[in-house]
């Protein structure tokens, strides 16, 4: 089998760095590699597998050769560049919002729906982190009819960008010792704090953050608009890992005890359900480890045929880099990759 030509952009960012360490954990071959940047970055040394790079500034012309992208630079910088890696037969798995709800663009969680990038025309887009772990979870479900998807999510700051953890450990220090503290990434002080808004607010009175999961969830399980779908998001005081209350109404029957033994022999899930002895999954559980943790597995007292259950994950991993570089994998094993083929 050929071995392609890959890029990493956005490679000095907190993802990018997740994603060049996935690619070496989960022994991607490729031909090449390159690492490109904002002009503030280039030329930053990064040792990867034995050997040192130096990041490369971000022009159209980094992508000649190159056979697949994976990019986490932002919305902007991916609609600048996606033309002319496509232009020039490359694929790009991207990590922003700029595709993800485009018709012509498969939005993808390998495991789930890797069938969907059968269709791809040179763009693949990798959804939102709080819904890579919600997706892990509803998909072995799926079977039993989704009437009702309510979620609540706490969501950590690393989700906010290498400015927010910053914020978060600055805030926390100024307010042990009592000082003032301006507040610039989030828009209510960030320590000892719960704030209901992740992004901005739509004419629907829901945040953009809270759509994303309602419309990419419908969109990767391919629900009808008869299943309804809730979010409510929330920006909780924790550096790393997301974690999500979730209630399910199904249109058959089922019970906690099926629900366990369901995921338990999941792709990507590890349960831990043992609420008498304090056994239930945690952020510190999920931090710099792969798989969506669920526990809290209950039957809703809201729903006839309810479950309700708590699920956590490593934002940054299953909910940004490692679902990039599982797609990049899924792209090379199906020979989806050179002239969109």
């Amino acid at each position: 089998m050929n071995k392609p030509n890959i890029a990493i952009l956005g490679a000095t960012g907190v993802v990018g760095r997740e994603i060049t360490q996935i690619v070496d954990e989960l022994g991607i071959e490729f031909n090449t590699i390159k690492f490109l940047s904002s002009p503030k970055s280039a030329g930053t040394k990064l040792n990867f597998r034995g050997k040192e790079y130096i990041v490369e500034e971000t022009t159209p012309d980094s992508f000649n050769g190159i056979d697949i992208v994976l990019a986490s630079a932002g919305g902007s910088t991916s609609q600048k560049y996606a033309p002319e890696i496509v232009k020039r037969g490359g694929v790009i798995i991207d990590n922003s919002s700029a595709f993800r709800m485009e018709k012509d663009v498969p939005l993808v969680i390998a495991g789930v729906n890797d069938d969907d990038l059968r269709w791809h025309k040179g763009i693949v887009a990798n959804p939102n982190c709080s819904t890579s772990q919600l997706m892990l979870v509803l998909e072995p479900l799926k079977k039993f009819g989704f009437k009702r998807i309510i979620v609540s999510t706490y969501q950590s700051v690393s989700g906010a960008g290498l400015a927010a953890i910053n914020e978060l450990r600055a805030d926390t220090e100024a307010n042990l010792n009592g000082e003032k503290f301006e507040n610039k990434c989030f828009k209510k002080p960030i320590s000892f704090n719960v704030i209901p808004q992740i992004d901005v607010f739509c004419d629907n009175g829901y945040t953009k953050e809270e759509m994303k999961v309602t419309n990419e969830t419908r969109k990767i399980l391919h629900l009808s608009e008869d299943v309804k779908i809730a979010c409510t998001a929330v920006r909780v005081p924790v550096f790393r890992g997301h974690s999500e209350a979730v209630d399910i109404e199904f249109d058959k029957n089922i019970s906690p005890d099926e629900v366990r033994s369901i995921l338990a022999n999941s792709f990507g899930l590890k349960v831990i359900d043992n609420p008498d002895n304090f056994e239930y999954p945690t952020t510190r559980d999920a931090e710099y480890v792969d798989p969506v943790f669920v526990g809290r597995i209950r039957k809703s007292l809201a729903f006839d045929n309810g479950i309700a259950l708590w699920c956590v994950a490593d934002n940054l991993r299953i909910g940004a880099a490692l679902n990039t570089v599982r797609i990049c994998k899924s792209v090379i094993d199906m020979d989806l990759w050179g002239n969109h083929k």
